[in-house]
């Protein structure tokens, strides 16, 4: 066992020891900061500035014509139909549905700028797609133009009578065609049917050329007839029945395209459209492009393989 004064001794020589210093640590060049040089551009001369902004004012103007068409403004790069073979295919994609049930459709489409006035009217197919018309004349009590509806067929006629069946059966018209009489036009903005007849599409009006004086000859003119109306740079609606033959489908679809090229040739004075697309589809099957062809490229079908019954 120790003594007491050694145990002194070695306490004494601990305190006088020197202390340790403490090592700095070397840090790596590659780990301390680089010197940062900051370099400034020169203002260069008046002609380089000028240059710089019209490179500027270019660059902008490409940007913003990305956007000034739609989207779908060149055609697709995907194979062209002839009419049959267009035909040919789709009639293979709808085999096992109900035929009653399965339409053909037809897309036009066009290049045209945003915010342009859009094509609309009306057209009588060569062969009708739907014959349920059922049209409804806003006219004056006991009035000539009444009794003109009444022969022509009408399912529903009069003034405060017919507002009443539409605010009654707001959910369940009897009727999908509205037109006015000219006479009436006060009456129907008077009885505030807009909130109901406006989602429907059905609130007559000068610009859908549904309001007239003849009701007589605007119905003889609707009872078969298609609206069309552009959207998204493109026309589309029903061109015919999955049973119709190939030559009533093509007869149907020269007289769309006739009349959409007319109206783009009426509108040429206020903006330019210019036709780039026609597109056949059916209820379920894909979009063909169509080439302007009549007959199928296999020499083996025949338009008579394609006008019989599914």
């Amino acid at each position: 066992m120790a003594t007491t004064n050694k145990c002194i001794a070695s306490l004494a020589r601990l305190t006088l020891s020197a202390p340790t210093r403490a090592i700095n640590a070397t840090i790596p060049r590659f780990l301390a900061p680089s010197i940062i040089q900051t370099r400034y551009k020169s203002a260069g001369s008046i002609a380089m500035r000028a240059r710089e902004r019209e490179k500027e004012k270019a660059k902008k103007k490409r940007r913003m014509q990305r956007f000034k068409d739609y989207k779908h403004a060149t055609p697709s790069k995907e194979e062209q139909f002839s009419l049959c073979d267009a035909m040919r295919y789709l009639r293979a994609a709808e085999v096992g549905r109900p035929p009653k049930s399965v339409t053909y459709e037809l897309s036009v489409r066009f290049r045209t700028p945003k915010n342009s006035p859009v094509l609309r009217s009306r057209i009588r197919l060569p062969y009708p797609v739907k014959n349920d018309t059922r049209i409804a004349v806003i006219c004056k009590e006991g009035s000539g133009a009444m009794q003109d509806a009444r022969t022509s067929g009408a399912v529903a006629y009069g003034e405060e009578s017919l507002f009443e069946l539409i605010k009654e059966n707001a959910n369940h018209l009897p009727f999908n065609r509205l037109i006015c009489h000219t006479d009436s036009e006060p009456a129907l903005k008077k009885a505030g049917l807009g909130r109901i007849l406006g989602p429907k599409g059905l609130m007559p009006s000068l610009k859908t050329n549904t309001i007239t004086r003849s009701v007589k000859s605007l119905m003889r003119e609707m009872v078969g007839a298609e609206v069309y109306r552009e959207r998204v740079g493109a026309i589309r609606m029903p061109i015919g029945n999955i049973q119709f033959t190939p030559k009533q489908l093509s007869e149907n679809v020269k007289a769309l395209v006739a009349s959409v090229k007319g109206n783009m040739v009426r509108m040429e004075d206020r903006v330019k459209k210019d036709l780039i697309e026609v597109v056949l589809s059916s209820t379920n099957g894909p979009g063909l492009s169509l080439n302007g062809g009549f007959n199928s490229t296999d020499e083996k079908v025949t338009p008579e393989h394609l006008s019989t019954a599914m």
